[in-house]
């Protein structure tokens, strides 16, 4: 019988941290914290698909595969080896000699049961796509599976890399009943075999980390060397930064430019601007989803849409706010992601013939709409700012990130910008395919770009692949159903003890840091 790793009481380093004490904190106490503004009420990786979670999941699990951050070839992790057996069926021979964190050893049981859990149409998996191409998993022996993939699906190997983490096998029957009698499957243990093992959840608070001894030898991870590592929300920049300088806490990003220079200028902290695999978009309602009557909703018009795409200069906001190692972007992807190409459709920033278009369109004053946002506020207001100089005026409805999700999935956000990091994927598979495959997110609803997709998601010739992403693209942009912003380039900000390396697939490495 396992023995579940159970949350128990905080750890004094959590305690004192939450009431205010800033004395455990840095190299003299082993503990690093680091923050971000969101809040994370469910420390579980299948359940929460913030990026906060994300980085939180490579360090309490593992995966099958590991993909070497520098030549992006997949290593093995929790699998040693791996064979196609066909165009839908991979077997995978499995690591022995691996524990839980609740004591119990790691073997194929494991590997089916949580695959076989996450595929289910109740499992109430937060993102849906990264298990979709998944059929079933069966086992072969007690060190080796089979993945039945319900499709032709080239980028599973990326997927099991990046995004399926393993949890013990008897876990899922642990979850408690919610009041209709159904599991909830986000009351389970945060149990996994990764370099650190989760201690202490405060909900909307903080996530408290702490470094597991026996994690196995040999893990292309490497040993983990800080002893406690603590997630902590703080709700804005201004309190992250000042904290950071009394040193309470330790590592923050998203720094906004100008703090980033004046950190950098006090000579206090370190400070690195990096490129990411994040991207900013504006989506624009081509579907008529909130309705298509263009008085009340202008962006179903595509005159409406080209004026937004030619009002705003994408490459000043990159340039002059986000960071130097940003770029302005012109296709619904990141230009490294196999399959994407940015010989799309391009708007170059136009203000005269935004106002053209906007007249053309009925609306020689421009109009008054809503923008949605969640992200970086000052990115918003700059284009809101240029919209406003051609004759559209915004009214920003800036929320959580949660709840603006909500509004875009209900099509109640028919102008909104936001961004996504394709779970640091690289493949145009995990944006493109993500947000025009008529899914939650698509305000664009073309079954010709869907068919594309379909056809670049499951082909394993990577020529027909490439053809069909272009294709798919092409019409995105031609059709401005989505207006590709700028990739992000984070300014991190840290403590001088900290020896930290960032990396371009936004996922932060704790476990490689060290103290200096």
């Amino acid at each position: 019988m396992r023995r579940f790793f159970m949350k128990t009481a905080a750890v004094a380093t959590t305690a004192l941290l939450l009431s205010g004490g800033s004395a455990l904190a840095g190299k003299d106490n082993d503990t690093l914290t680091w923050s971000t503004d969101r809040e994370a009420d469910v420390a579980l990786p299948y359940y929460n698909n913030i990026r906060e979670m994300v980085i939180m999941a490579r360090m309490t699990w593992d995966t099958l595969l590991f993909r070497n951050i520098e030549t992006y070839e997949y290593e093995p992790l929790l699998a040693t080896n791996w064979k196609w057996i066909d165009d839908k069926t991979i077997d995978l021979e499995l690591r022995k000699g691996v524990k839980f964190h609740d004591g119990s050893d790691f073997d194929a049981d494991d590997v089916v049961a949580t695959f076989n859990h996450i595929v289910k149409d109740d499992s109430g998996i937060m993102t849906r796509r990264n298990v979709s191409w998944m059929k079933s998993t069966e086992k072969l022996n007690q060190f080796k599976v089979r993945i039945h993939l319900s499709k032709t699906f080239p980028a599973a190997l990326e997927f099991l890399a990046m995004a399926l983490p393993v949890f013990p096998s008897d876990i899922w029957k642990t979850a408690r009943k919610d009041a209709t009698g159904k599991p909830d499957w986000g009351t389970i243990d945060e149990v996994g075999t990764g370099p650190y093992k989760i201690s202490k959840v405060v909900p909307g608070e903080a996530i408290t980390m702490v470094k597991n001894e026996n994690y196995w030898a040999g893990s292309p991870k490497g040993t983990p060397s800080i002893g406690t590592v603590i997630f902590k929300t703080v709700p804005d920049a201004e309190s992250q930064i000042a904290q950071l300088l009394t040193g309470e806490i330790d590592w923050i990003w998203d720094v906004p430019k100008d703090k980033a220079q004046d950190l950098k200028g006090s000579g206090q902290v370190q400070v690195v601007n990096a490129k990411t695999f994040r991207i900013s978009y504006i989506t624009m309602d081509r579907a008529g989803r909130a309705g298509k009557d263009v008085k009340k909703n202008p962006f179903y018009d595509l005159r409406v849409r080209k004026a937004v795409a030619h009002a705003i200069d994408r490459n000043a906001i990159a340039k002059q706010l986000v960071g130097e190692a940003s770029d302005a972007i012109h296709s619904a992807c990141y230009p490294s992601q196999f399959g994407c190409t940015q010989d799309v459709p391009k708007y170059d920033y136009d203000p005269a013939k935004s106002k053209k278009l906007l007249a053309e369109a009925g609306f020689p004053d421009g109009f008054t709409t809503d923008i949605y946002a969640y992200r970086q506020r000052e990115f918003t207001e700059a284009v809101m700012g240029f919209l406003s100089k051609v004759g559209i005026k915004t009214n920003l409805k800036y929320m959580q990130y949660k709840a603006l999700r909500g509004l875009v999935w209900e099509g109640k956000a028919p102008f909104h910008q936001m961004t996504w990091g394709s779970y640091s994927m690289a493949d145009a598979s995990a944006i493109t395919s993500h947000f025009f495959k008529q899914g939650r997110d698509d305000y664009c609803i073309d079954d010709e770009i869907k068919g594309w997709l379909e056809t670049a998601d499951t082909s394993v010739d990577t020529t027909v692949r490439k053809e069909n992403y272009k294709k798919a693209l092409a019409k995105v942009q031609a059709e401005l159903c989505w207006l590709p912003m700028f990739t992000y380039a984070k300014n991190y900000a840290f403590s001088k003890d900290v020896d930290f390396k960032p990396t371009s697939d936004e996922i932060p490495r704790f476990f490689t840091a060290k103290w200096k």
